[in-house]
C-alpha cells in the first residue's frame, strides 16, 4: 500500500471516529482500526504512528459538519454507525410462576431514598414486570428513634420518579398485634421465651453456647412474664422476648435472636400507644408469610437474618420465600448516610434532601440523571453475590446516551473576559441547536452597533499568546484592544488556532451549581431562555439541568461531561 493510500485510510478512520465521538477523534482507536485491516502493517506500528496523530489532530480541528462531509466524500457507508450493543438480562427466578410472583421491598422511613436503595427497588420491580407478578411496598418503621415522618411521603414520590410501580402499601406500625399475636404462639409452643437477664449477660451467655436462666421457664411462668411485658410492667431494658434457636449453633449470630422490646420513644405515627416494639426478623418474617412473599431478593449482608427467618418459618410450618443475596456495593465519593445529611440540612450546609452533595435520588434528578440510567446500570450488575464498587463513570456514560440526542447545544462561558471588536460593521453567524437534528433549528448570531464579546479566562490567556482566536461558528479575530475581525475562513483552524465557546452582549447571567457545591458563574446565549428545566449540553464544559430560567438570571446544576 502507497504511503498516500495509508493515509488516505487513517483519515478515513479519523473521520469516522470523530463523527461518531462528538467531534474528537482518539488515536488509539485508529491505531487498532488500521492495524486490523493491514495486519502487514504491525511491523511498522512504530512509524504509523507519528503519521496517525498527525492526521488525528487535523481532523480534530475541523468543525462536526466538515468531518461529516469529508467522511461522506471519502466513504459514505462509514456514516452509519454499526451497533452492537449487549443485551443485560437478569437471570430466571427459581421456582416462579407467572402471575403468582409476589416480592417486596422494605424501606426504612428515616428520609428519602439514596442511589443505594434503588438496586433493590429497581431490581423488584424488573422481576414483577416480567413474571406479570406483585410488588409490595412493607415501611419497616419500628425503629422510632430514626424515624423521618416526611419519608412516608417523599419515598413513594422517589419510587414512582425510579418508574418503580408499587401494587400494596403496608406500614409495620399498624401491625403491631399481629406479631404480639404470633410470639403468644411460639411462647406456647415453647419457641420462644420472655428474658430478664442483663442484655450484655445474654449476649455473653449465647457467645458461649450457654443458655440463659430464663430460656427454659415454665410454660405458665413465660406466659405470665409475656402478660407482663405486654401491660407495660417491665422498664426500658427489663425484659425482651426471645425467639429460640440452636444455642449451640456453629454461628453466633443466629443464637436465639431477640423478637421484642421496649422502647420508651413515642412514635411519629401511633405516639404511645406501644411500647414494646418488634426487631427486624421477627416483623419480616411473619410478614413475608402472611402477604404472600414468593422471592426475596436483597444485600448478603442479609444472610444471618435470613437464617434466623427460616426459624420462625419452620417452627410455624411456612413456606419458605426463594432467597437471593446479592454482592454489597461500595459507592465512593458521595454521602449517603441519613443522619449525617439531616444534620447537615439542620445546620444550613446542605440546602435540602435534593443537595447536590448528596446521593439521594432527589440530587440525581436535579442533576438531571435520568432514571432508565439509574434502572439500566443495576440490571447490568445483576444479582450475583460478588460485591462491586459502583461507577459514577459508567452511571454518567448511560445518562448519557439517554440525554445528548434531546439536549440542545449552547454556549456557556464561566468568569467571562470582555473583548470589544473593529474592522467590520455587522458580524452574522448560526450554529445548529443540535447537530444531529437540523430541523431543531439554529442559533443566530447578529453582532451591529457595539460588537462586544466575552470568552472565558483560558481563551483569552491563548488568544493573548497566538494572538489570533476563532469564534466558534462566528468568525476570526486578530489581538487587540479592541480585537480585529480577521475574516471567517476556517482553514486558520488548520494552523493550531483554536475555536473558542463565546457569548454576546445580549447574553444571561448563569450560576451553575457543581457536583461539590461550589458555584461557577457566567454567562449564557439569552436563546436558552426557552429551555426551562430541560437538560442542554454546554459546549465543551458539559451537560446541565436548567433549573430556574429568566431574562435576568438562570441556575444550572451541572450532570456531567
Amino acid at each position: 500500500m502507497s504511503d498516500d493510500s495509508t493515509e488516505t485510510l487513517i483519515r478515513k478512520y479519523a473521520l469516522q471516529n470523530a463523527v461518531f465521538f462528538k467531534g474528537t477523534a482518539n488515536p488509539k482507536s485508529i491505531v487498532g482500526k488500521v492495524l486490523g485491516e493491514n495486519p502487514e502493517y504491525r511491523n511498522r506500528a512504530g512509524e504509523l504512528t507519528p503519521l496517525i496523530e498527525s492526521v488525528v489532530s487535523e481532523v480534530n480541528r475541523m468543525q462536526p459538519d466538515a468531518q461529516i462531509k469529508a467522511l461522506g466524500e471519502l466513504d459514505p457507508s462509514l456514516l452509519a454507525k454499526e451497533k452492537k450493543e449487549r443485551v443485560h438480562e437478569l437471570p430466571e427466578l427459581r421456582d416462579a410462576v407467572h402471575g403468582k410472583v409476589v416480592m417486596r421491598i422494605a424501606p426504612g422511613p428515616s428520609g428519602p431514598l439514596h442511589i443505594g436503595h434503588t438496586r433493590v427497588s429497581i431490581l423488584n420491580d424488573e422481576y414483577v414486570r416480567r413474571y406479570g407478578g406483585k410488588l409490595i411496598a412493607r415501611y419497616e418503621d419500628t425503629n422510632p428513634e430514626k424515624i423521618d415522618p416526611d419519608a412516608y411521603r417523599t419515598i413513594p414520590e422517589d419510587l414512582d420518579w425510579l418508574g418503580v410501580e408499587i401494587h400494596e402499601n403496608i406500614i409495620q406500625s399498624d401491625r403491631f398485634e399481629i406479631y404480639y399475636d404470633y410470639v403468644r404462639k411460639l411462647i406456647d409452643a415453647g419457641h420462644a421465651y420472655v428474658c430478664t437477664c442483663n442484655a450484655d449477660d445474654w449476649r455473653g451467655m449465647k457467645e458461649e453456647k450457654k443458655e440463659c436462666p430464663c430460656r427454659n421457664l415454665p410454660a405458665d411462668t413465660q406466659s405470665e412474664r409475656y402478660d407482663r411485658l405486654l401491660g407495660g410492667e417491665y422498664g426500658e431494658g427489663g425484659a425482651v422476648a426471645v425467639v429460640k434457636t440452636e444455642i449451640t449453633h456453629p454461628n453466633p449470630a443466629v443464637r436465639d435472636f431477640v423478637a421484642l422490646r421496649i422502647v420508651d420513644h413515642p412514635h411519629p405515627r401511633t405516639g404511645s400507644i406501644y411500647r414494646v416494639y418488634p426487631m427486624m426478623n421477627l416483623s419480616v418474617a411473619i410478614d413475608d408469610h402472611l402477604l404472600g412473599v414468593t422471592h426475596v431478593i436483597r444485600g448478603k449482608d442479609h444472610l444471618n437474618n435470613t437464617l434466623r427467618q427460616e426459624y420462625v418459618f419452620d417452627y410455624f410450618g411456612w413456606k419458605k420465600p426463594v432467597y437471593y443475596h446479592y454482592g454489597l456495593v461500595n459507592i465512593p465519593d458521595t454521602v449517603l448516610k441519613t443522619s449525617l445529611i439531616k444534620e447537615s440540612i439542620a445546620s444550613g450546609d446542605y440546602s435540602g434532601w435534593d443537595d447536590v452533595r448528596t446521593g439521594t435520588v432527589r440530587a440525581m434528578k436535579r442533576r438531571g440523571i435520568r432514571p432508565e440510567a439509574i434502572r439500566r446500570y443495576w440490571v447490568e450488575s445483576g444479582i450475583k453475590s460478588v460485591d462491586i464498587q459502583f461507577s459514577w463513570d459508567n452511571l454518567y456514560g448511560m445518562n448519557r446516551d439517554l440525554i445528548d440526542d434531546v439536549s440542545n447545544r449552547y454556549f456557556f462561558v464561566a468568569d467571562p473576559v470582555r473583548y470589544d471588536i473593529d474592522g467590520i460593521d455587522i458580524i452574522k453567524g448560526k450554529a445548529p441547536v443540535h447537530p444531529d437534528h437540523p430541523e431543531r433549528g439554529s442559533r443566530e448570531y447578529l453582532l451591529d452597533g457595539s460588537k462586544t464579546v466575552f470568552i472565558s479566562p483560558d481563551d483569552s490567556k491563548i488568544f493573548c499568546e497566538k494572538k489570533q482566536i476563532r469564534l466558534k461558528d462566528l468568525c476570526n479575530l486578530g489581538y487587540g484592544t479592541p480585537a480585529k475581525y480577521a475574516g471567517n475562513d476556517l482553514s486558520i483552524l488548520k494552523t493550531g488556532i483554536r475555536a473558542v465557546q463565546w457569548v454576546g452582549r445580549d447574553s444571561v447571567k448563569t450560576d451553575m451549581i457543581m457536583p461539590d457545591g461550589s458555584t461557577v458563574s457566567g454567562l449564557t446565549e439569552d436563546v436558552i431562555l426557552n429551555e426551562c428545566g430541560s437538560t442542554v449540553q454546554f459546549e465543551r464544559v458539559g451537560f446541565a439541568r436548567l433549573e430556574t430560567v429568566s431574562p435576568d438570571a438562570v441556575t444550572a446544576v451541572f450532570t456531567h461531561r
